[in-house]
């Protein structure tokens, strides 16, 4: 069936610095920034006009023209300085009121509003209700979840994430949108049962990859990355901003077992740091390295440019994603692309959706041994890594290329296309009209 057009499309999301090229790694600039735009770009390309509402703070432009269809608009709220995401909701008033006089003056109309995160997912719902236009919401985390699997941490971090006031307004906006995108089989049942939302009211589509830039390489392509980038096939990488829940403690902790097993292996940590407390982490981290006496095995580096990043996938023996907590793990998808074997996280969607020793491997990180094992196989067994460096590629390229993900999103959209004309109508021919 073909897909008919949405025609013009809001998608919002607000914390980070969203960019047609974001600088990932910087404060709340990862997988959630790099899957806007991903399908942003994707549904440009299928004819729609597209527009990115972030908001405006530091230096940035007002407005940055990626394309004929697709636009990123800056919205300035909460003063000059960043704010990050479990603070951005104090602002969120200012945020509509700025919006809809944005929207309006420009006479811009939409058929459809997608808000990310639950940030821009209590503002998306105001501003939906405003212009009379149905509310689509993706909720990439779940505070709930979030908060279980952070259970016996320091009491003072927990506090701040103001994970009561965040799971409250995520239970109201649920009920409020017309419909929530689940990026997992695993939040679709969470959201159902801890949320107690009908699942109908719910559909599963996952995040995608560039499946035209993260794909395996030609072995001559593959040594000079390692050469260049200063790996081994007997690397495991890991790749993320410097968070509590990316795991990469465990993963140390994990190097101390593993040593035993692969006496060559290191463990490359690329941890972007653009703060304080990211820093202070980081030292935390190198501290635990030298007392368990692994910081020899561990090579620390800091953000990746995008350039680098297909490249610094291929070039270990493995790619690892240790998280405590991951909604879903997209850059194991972008690693299994390219041909690297992936162990990944039992904490997180994405290994629901695997087959294991065929697409990848999957352990609890939170147990270091058992994690150092599974890490263990492709560095020790030819045919498991030729195994999944070939059905890994081949897996996450059908399941989570991008144009695929946004067709599938678009026919969503098109389900809920027009759904208040017939209140935009009253109101027009209403006596106070």
């Amino acid at each position: 069936m073909a897909v008919q057009h949405v025609g013009s499309l809001l998608m919002i999301s607000l914390h980070g610095y969203v960019a047609g090229s974001p600088e990932l790694g910087k404060p709340d600039t990862g997988g959630q920034v790099v899957f806007v735009l991903e399908l942003a770009k994707r549904f440009s390309r299928l004819g729609y006009r597209v527009d990115v509402m972030t908001r405006r703070f530091e230096d940035q432009p007002g407005e940055d023209e990626i394309n004929d269809n697709l636009k990123i608009i800056r919205v300035p709220f909460g003063g000059r300085e960043f704010i990050r995401k479990e603070d951005m909701h104090d602002w969120y008033g200012d945020f509509i009121t700025n919006a809809l006089a944005y929207i309006r003056k420009r006479k811009l109309q939409y058929d459809v509003i997608n808000s990310h995160y639950w940030d821009a997912g209590v503002s998306g719902q105001k501003i939906a209700e405003e212009l009379q236009i149905p509310h689509i919401h993706t909720p990439h985390s779940l505070g709930w979840w979030k908060q279980h699997d952070m259970a016996g941490a320091d009491p003072q971090e927990i506090a701040g994430y103001r994970f009561e006031e965040r799971i409250r307004r995520e239970f109201v906006l649920y009920r409020s949108c017309d419909h929530v995108i689940a990026t997992s089989e695993q939040q679709v049942d969470l959201i159902a049962e801890q949320y107690e939302l009908p699942r109908d009211h719910i559909t599963m589509i996952p995040p995608g990859i560039d499946e035209g830039r993260f794909t395996p390489a030609t072995p001559d392509m593959v040594r000079r990355a390692r050469e260049r980038l200063g790996m081994t096939e007997k690397d495991i990488y890991i790749v993320g901003r410097a968070a509590e829940n990316k795991g990469y403690d465990l993963a140390i902790h994990a190097m101390a077992h593993l040593k035993a097993l692969q006496p060559e292996a290191r463990l490359v940590l690329a941890a972007g740091a653009n703060s304080d407390s990211d820093v202070a982490l980081l030292d935390q981290y190198k501290s635990i390295a030298a007392d368990i006496g692994v910081d020899d095995r561990i090579d620390w580096r800091g953000y990746v440019e995008d350039k680098d990043l297909a490249d610094c996938y291929r070039a270990p023996g493995v790619f690892a994603l240790p998280s405590r907590y991951e909604p879903f793990g997209m850059t194991a998808v972008e690693a299994m692309a390219c041909g690297t074997p992936t162990v990944m996280t039992i904490h997180g969607g994405l290994y629901e959706q695997i087959e294991f020793g065929r697409h990848a491997l999957v352990a609890d990180p939170k147990r270091p041994e058992e994690f150092a094992a599974v890490l263990n196989m492709p560095l020790q067994y030819p045919w498991m890594r030729e195994t999944l460096s070939v059905e890994g590629a081949r897996f996450a390229r059908r399941a989570f290329g991008w144009t695929g993900i946004a067709r599938r999103t678009i026919n969503l959209f098109e389900h809920f296309r027009g759904r208040y004309d017939a209140y935009k109508a009253e109101d027009l021919t209403s006596p106070a009209a």
